[in-house]
């Protein structure tokens, strides 16, 4: 305990110490924030502005688009500040923040990709029953439940990492505050607090994923069972954009979190975070729109809508 310090500030790991990477870092995460921001907002603005789109399973779409979009602005936009001012610290309390409200969406986009393989399989294997069963209160309900779940799921992980004390320096081994790396300045042992918290996210995410498998067992054994190929063509395809994101997100996740922190190079393991922390919030809304007419036909409607109101805007005399 004689090693134990105050830490006020904490130094994020940069990619790189030369001015000239930490633009082109800068650069690379500008680019990919506003693939995502643009990606993601246009998503949200279709489905809220087309009544067409306002059913359940675009419902959960929207609302997986708001937790891309969170997950992300707690992240990058730190990463890039300290790039272009060429710095690594954040505060104490701007870390707990950060770690609090990143697993907070991560959480609740995987509890709301669980629900959505559940309306699918409403949809898919019980289509007489699926206006019962998703109407409104229930989707309503469903959603309040995930993102419930990612508070408190956030504030329990978050809890237990920040009540221990630091003695292994204020330098975190990432661009931005995850919660394996602050286990690796613990002064204690940390490894029955990297055990419980590892365990507990696996069984949470174990449950999520045996859950999602099974709605897709029943829903490809419906589909194949389909007589006619139109009807199994337009089922798989509201089906695969979200099993892709799903498949995304949970190879992703589980290789960042599950391999030993100390088993790779800090080049890697900065890699891999972007690979999980960034690339699924930026695909999903490419994923979604590849195979979704109803999508693309809405995000069309409405930059056509808003070219023609600027054109005639312009026209009009002053």
């Amino acid at each position: 305990m004689s090693n134990q310090t105050t830490v006020t500030e904490f130094l994020l790991l940069g990619f790189s110490d030369v001015r000239e990477l930490q633009i082109l870092h800068f650069v690379v995460f500008l680019v990919l924030y506003l693939a995502c921001l643009v990606g993601n907002l246009l998503i949200i603005t279709a489905i809220a502005l087309d009544h067409r789109l306002h059913t359940p399973m675009y419902f959960f779409l929207m609302n997986l688009s708001i937790l891309d979009l969170g997950s992300v602005s707690v992240t990058i936009p730190k990463s890039m500040v300290n790039s272009l001012m060429n710095t690594r610290s954040i505060s104490y309390s701007g870390c707990v923040t950060q770690v609090f409200f990143f697993f907070f969406f991560v959480s609740a986009s995987f509890a709301l990709l669980t629900i959505m393989a559940y309306d699918r399989y409403v949809a898919i294997c019980q289509p007489l029953h699926y206006e019962m069963v998703m109407n409104r209160g229930a989707c309503v309900q469903m959603t309040a439940g995930a993102w419930i779940s990612g508070i408190l799921n956030s504030a329990l992980h978050t809890g237990n990492t920040f009540t221990i004390s630091f003695c292994g320096g204020n330098t975190v081994d990432q661009f931005f505050c995850e919660i394996p790396q602050f286990l690796k300045l613990a002064c204690c042992d940390p490894y029955f607090r990297e055990f419980g918290v590892i365990v507990f996210g696996v069984c949470l995410a174990l449950s999520c994923f045996v859950f999602i498998t099974m709605s897709y067992v029943q829903i490809f054994t419906t589909v194949l069972r389909i007589p006619c190929e139109q009807g199994q063509h337009k089922a798989f395809s509201t089906c695969l954009p979200h099993l892709t994101v799903v498949s995304l997100f949970l190879c992703t996740s589980s290789f960042a979190y599950l391999k030993p922190t100390s088993s790779s190079a800090s080049g890697l393991d900065l890699v891999v975070t972007v690979l999980y922390a960034v690339l699924p919030p930026m695909m999903n809304p490419i994923i979604y729109s590849m195979r979704n007419k109803e999508i693309n036909g809405a995000v069309s409607k409405w930059m056509c809508w808003r070219l023609f109101s600027k054109n005639k805007m312009t026209m009009s005399p002053s």
